[in-house]
C-alpha cells in the first residue's frame, strides 16, 4: 500500500483521519507539494475523470496521493490541483465520518483513499484502511452497492454513467 498526503493543516488534529493513519504508519504524510510522488493518482474533486477500475495498475506501481484539506476551504486550496494526468475524482459516495456523515461527496482523506482502493479492486486495503476507525467499517457498508458496481465498472465513462444512473434514479 503505497500512500502520501500532503496535510494542508486545515483540520482539527483531533479528528484528522490523516493524523491517525500517518500513526499507524499507513500513509505518509508530506509537508510540502513538490515531495509528492509523481506518477501516483492524485485525489482531485476538480477532476473531470473519476478514478475506476483501468487505474488499478497505476495504484499498484506508484500509489495514491491524498491532499488534505477542509471541505470549508476548499476552493481557495485549489492552487494544489493543477496537475491532469493522473488526477481522478471520485464518484459519489456518501460520508460515514462523524464530522459529515450522511453527507454525499464529503468524505474525510480516509474515506477518499480507501473508496479508490476498492473500486480499483484493490478492496482488502480497503478494509485495512477503514478497519482503523470505530466508524470505518460503516463506511464500506453504508457504500457497498456503489463501490461494488463501481468496482466492476471497467472505465472512468463507466463509473460516471452508474454515477449518473444512481442519482438520477
Amino acid at each position: 500500500m503505497k500512500v502520501t498526503v500532503y496535510h494542508a493543516e486545515q483540520c482539527d488534529p483531533k479528528k484528522c483521519t490523516t493524523v491517525k493513519l500517518k500513526k499507524q504508519s499507513m500513509i505518509k504524510v508530506v509537508p510540502k507539494l513538490n515531495m509528492l510522488p509523481r506518477g501516483a493518482i492524485v485525489l482531485d474533486p476538480f477532476s473531470k475523470r473519476s478514478v475506476s477500475p483501468e487505474d488499478r495498475e497505476i495504484v499498484e506501481e506508484n500509489g495514491i496521493v491524498g491532499l488534505d484539506c477542509s471541505w470549508n476551504r476548499i476552493q481557495k486550496s485549489n492552487i494544489m490541483f493543477k496537475g491532469k494526468k493522473y488526477h481522478r475524482s471520485l464518484p459519489f459516495l456518501v460520508a460515514a465520518n462523524p464530522t459529515n456523515y450522511g453527507k454525499p461527496c464529503k468524505l474525510s482523506t480516509a474515506e477518499a483513499i480507501a473508496a479508490t482502493f476498492y473500486i480499483v479492486g484493490l478492496k482488502d486495503n480497503a478494509v485495512e484502511i477503514m478497519s482503523q476507525f470505530k466508524w470505518g467499517p460503516n463506511f464500506l457498508i453504508l457504500n457497498y452497492e456503489l463501490l461494488e458496481a463501481y468496482s466492476c465498472a471497467k472505465t472512468s465513462v463507466e463509473v460516471v454513467k452508474i454515477q449518473n444512473e444512481f442519482i438520477g434514479g
